[in-house]
């Protein structure tokens, strides 16, 4: 896979289901996993309900795609974003995917991408349904990307799993015979069998902040042979 400078990521937002207030957050969450080279917002962009869409989109320079609701009920904007999805898929122009929606509609849509041998990204509110969640590499709620005024306050998102039980397992999983888990190695693998990981759900920045603040844990910094210092855990 290409790294995060080189890697080209197609953005496709579901403007009917996801919140434009996030817009900017959204987009810088994007740019630390590659480069959105496409950029588009699906919805009826003739009705006043993606009002507060339009103005990011040339701000972000996002191209909107029209579509039509043709059938009271149907929601005609899910094809129009599935189809676009294989289009570039099969085009062969972009490493990787993020999917912005917090509707499950699209959970067989991110399956197929990663079939394909490409990374997908999804981005949505927390009620979004465990299985979309778990049909992505990596998934992000809205919650931790909006900062609160006040910069020292933790944005916690509420009925995430629970913290004490993920770790403890990756740790028993992960355990050399000193005793002790590299936290790189934690993490990958809470990263790999819980999609929607992250530490800002928890309230913290970062996995060794989130670490170090667990009572139940013990962590060391300990340097290998190169010279690098690389954090380490063990249950207490």
């Amino acid at each position: 896979m290409a790294n995060a400078d080189t890697t080209r990521l197609a953005v496709l937002i579901d403007a009917d289901n996801a919140s434009a207030s996030v817009a900017k957050e959204l987009l810088e969450e994007v740019a630390k996993f590659g480069t959105a080279t496409v950029k588009r917002a699906f919805g009826d962009w003739t009705t006043q309900n993606l009002v507060g869409w339009k103005a990011h989109l040339h701000r972000h320079a996002i191209q909107p795609i029209q579509q039509f609701a043709y059938t009271q009920g149907k929601n005609s904007t899910d094809s129009a974003f599935i189809i676009d999805a294989m289009d570039l898929l099969y085009a062969g122009n972009v490493d990787g995917f993020c999917l912005v929606s917090s509707d499950s509609d699209f959970t067989r849509l991110a399956t197929r991408l990663r079939e394909a041998g490409k990374v997908v990204y999804g981005l949505g509110e927390r009620k979004t349904p465990e299985p979309f969640i778990a049909a992505c590499d990596k998934f992000i709620f809205f919650e931790v990307l909006k900062r609160p005024v006040e910069a020292a306050a933790p944005v916690q998102v509420p009925d995430v799993p629970d913290l004490r039980e993920l770790l403890t397992h990756a740790i028993r999983e992960t355990v050399r015979d000193s005793g002790w888990s590299r936290l790189s190695t934690v993490g990958g693998l809470v990263s790999k069998t819980h999609t929607s990981f992250d530490p800002r759900n928890y309230g913290f920045k970062k996995l060794s902040e989130l670490v170090r603040a667990q009572p139940y844990l013990d962590v060391v910094d300990a340097p290998d042979g190169t010279g690098f210092v690389h954090v380490e855990v063990r249950l207490k």
